[in-house]
């Protein structure tokens, strides 16, 4: 049976970050080191812990023996405010934010361990990479990273004209998109292309785009801002270290999980700081097929997301030393 509870530490920075730890306590094995799931852009933690018609990807981690620790960054989730500004940017989130994440799950955790594997989704695999390239003790053990990107060697087209310009995208405030995300997700399967990019709605179950909305976040209007001028330089810039060039003194066993039909984050994007980090123990999973793609959101949502995608991951934790 998984059991659920819920935390909050603060950042440091005016925001309280919510974190939820998920067990499964008849497999839990006090010998591993905890999880932390670090999730990316305009969403929040809600979607680890929910699979729309399978298991979800911190129960099926949980019953390979594992303590699971999911975090709402500033801005996402049951995080909240608390004198903290929401002009903020990616560098607040990595050098404070995760930060803290770390340091609380390292120092609440159940198990014996003094360390932590570190599981970064899309842009959280960014912020997982900066952590580990940022900090003297980032405790980070192993890392995971599911289709995030460092340099930008390849950007979709459609990517490319929204964040063309730094200065427009901080101009534009995003309000209701968990809303319009409820509204539109039903409608938009009778015209699945518009989609595709993200996900696949013929394998996903998408009458239950209520519940799948309740992990869309409004964009923070300055990550927009820092977004278009990482894709203008394509290498993130994050406590004035370059983040890419800083990959390859980083030894940190490392698995990389590729969707197959990807549209946000390009398959080379994804594969670059596989194919640049120092580390000699390195393993990429492509997931998806030709009959059954796989895009961006399709790996925490698709009919076949728990087999094909959290199963090789919890394997990969399991036996990876």
């Amino acid at each position: 049976m998984i059991e659920i509870d819920h935390h909050q530490t603060h950042n440091g920075d005016g925001w309280m970050l919510s974190l939820r730890r998920t067990v499964d306590p008849e497999k839990l094995d006090s010998e591993r080191h905890p999880l932390l799931i670090i999730p990316g852009y305009g969403m929040n933690s809600f979607i680890f812990g929910f699979h729309p018609r399978g298991t979800s990807m911190e129960a099926v981690l949980a019953s390979h023996g594992f303590e699971v620790w999911s975090v709402d960054l500033r801005g996402q989730g049951r995080s909240r405010s608390v004198g903290g500004s929401l002009r903020y940017h990616l560098e607040d989130l990595v050098l404070y934010d995760v930060a803290a994440a770390v340091r609380f799950v390292v120092g609440t955790t159940k198990t014996r361990a003094k360390d932590l594997d570190l599981i970064g989704c899309s842009l959280g695999a960014t912020m997982m990479f900066a952590h580990v390239v940022c900090q003297k003790e980032h405790h980070g053990r192993r890392l995971v990273n599911m289709g995030g990107p460092v340099r930008w060697v390849q950007v979709h087209p459609l990517l490319r004209v929204a964040f063309a310009s730094p200065r427009v995208v901080e101009a534009l405030p995003f309000r209701g998109t968990r809303h319009l995300a409820r509204v539109a997700l039903p409608a938009l399967r009778r015209v699945p292309w518009l989609l595709s990019l993200y996900l696949h709605p013929s394998h996903i179950d998408m009458s239950r785009a209520g519940e799948l909305s309740r992990t869309v976040e409004n964009p923070n209007r300055h990550i927009n801002a820092d977004i278009a001028r990482w894709m203008n330089l394509r290498d993130p810039m994050i406590g004035g270290r370059n983040i890419a060039e800083e990959l390859k003194n980083i030894r940190l066993p490392l698995l990389t999980m590729v969707a197959n039909a990807d549209g946000i984050v390009p398959r080379a994007t994804t594969l670059w700081p596989h194919e640049t980090i120092g580390s000699p123990q390195k393993k990429v999973v492509e997931v998806g097929t030709d009959d059954e793609p796989m895009a961006h959101a399709d790996m925490f949502i698709h009919d076949r997301a728990p087999e094909r995608v959290f199963n090789p991951l919890g394997d990969w934790l399991s036996t990876e030393s």
